[in-house]
C-alpha cells in the first residue's frame, strides 16, 4: 500500500500544482483573449464612424483651400446674418490666419452697433449658422444711454479651415 498513498499524494501534488494554473487561464487569460478579439472585429465598425464623423466636421469648415478664400466666405456669412437681425454694421475686417492644433483659424472682427437684445440675436444667428463659427472675441462699449442703439459691439468670429497641405486633424 505504500505505493498507492504515495502516488495519491504525488496526483494531490500534481493537481495542486496544475489547479491554479487552470484558474489563472479561465479568470484571467481567457477574457483578455476573448476582448482582444471583440476588439478586433469593432476596429472597422470604429474606423467607419470615425471617417463619418470627419466628413460631417468637414462639411461645417470653411470651404476654399487657402485662408484668403476662406475669409471671403466667412465674410459673406457675416455679412449674411446681420441683415436677419437689427444691426448695423460698422466696420469689418480679415484678422491674420493663425494655426489651432491641425485647422487654420480665419477670423473676422465685426463692429455693429445695436441694442443689448438684437446683440444677444446677432450672437445667438451666428451660433446656429451651417457653418461652425465661434466668436472668440467680444467687446461691448455704451455709446449713450437712451439712444434706440445704445451699443457698440466688437466682435471677432472665427472660422475653421483645413491647411491646403496636411488634410489631417
Amino acid at each position: 500500500m505504500p505505493t498507492l498513498i504515495g502516488g495519491t499524494a504525488r496526483w494531490i501534488g500534481l493537481a495542486l500544482g496544475v489547479l491554479p494554473l487552470v484558474v489563472l487561464y479561465r479568470h484571467v487569460e481567457e477574457p483578455l483573449v476573448n476582448r482582444s478579439r471583440e476588439l478586433t472585429e469593432l476596429g472597422p465598425a470604429r474606423e467607419a464612424t470615425l471617417e463619418a464623423r470627419r466628413r460631417l466636421v468637414a462639411q461645417r469648415l470653411l470651404l476654399g483651400p487657402t485662408a484668403p478664400i476662406a475669409a471671403s466666405e466667412l465674410q459673406r456669412v457675416v455679412k449674411e446674418v446681420p441683415a436677419g437681425a437689427n444691426v448695423d454694421v460698422r466696420s469689418e475686417r480679415v484678422l491674420p490666419p493663425t494655426n489651432l492644433a491641425g485647422l487654420q483659424e480665419v477670423p473676422v472682427e465685426l463692429t455693429v452697433a445695436s441694442s443689448i437684445r438684437d446683440t444677444v440675436a446677432l450672437l445667438y444667428q451666428l451660433g446656429r449658422t451651417s457653418r461652425l463659427l465661434t466668436a472668440t472675441d467680444v467687446k461691448l462699449c455704451v455709446v449713450a444711454v437712451g439712444q434706440p442703439r445704445e451699443l457698440l459691439t466688437t466682435l471677432t468670429v472665427a472660422g475653421y479651415l483645413l491647411p491646403a497641405a496636411g488634410g489631417n486633424y
